[in-house]
């Protein structure tokens, strides 16, 4: 899953900068308007990228699940106060 996330984030990222440098390289020289427009719909890009890259899948372990080391997990939940000493 992390190789996926990954990718589709280089692949949204990689598109961002094509419309950005391809807008003021040479499409301004046909048209202005469309450079801005490519602009706008690059600047919009990078959240969605941001959001395809930290967004966990069904697979994925999430933060506060055990990580199968019983002493590091005791660890933690005592931290996070799940674990009162008496």
């Amino acid at each position: 899953m992390y190789a996926r996330r990954r990718r589709g984030y280089f692949l949204l990222m990689g598109g961002c900068l094509v419309l950005f440098i391809s807008a003021w390289a040479f499409v301004r020289l046909w048209s202005v308007p469309a450079a801005v427009a490519m602009c706008v719909v690059a600047m919009v890009i990078p959240p969605v990228a941001a959001m395809v890259g930290n967004r966990h899948g069904p697979d994925d372990r999430w933060w506060d699940d055990p990580s199968g080391d019983g002493k590091s997990d005791e660890w933690w939940d005592e931290l996070d106060g799940k674990n009162k000493r008496q």
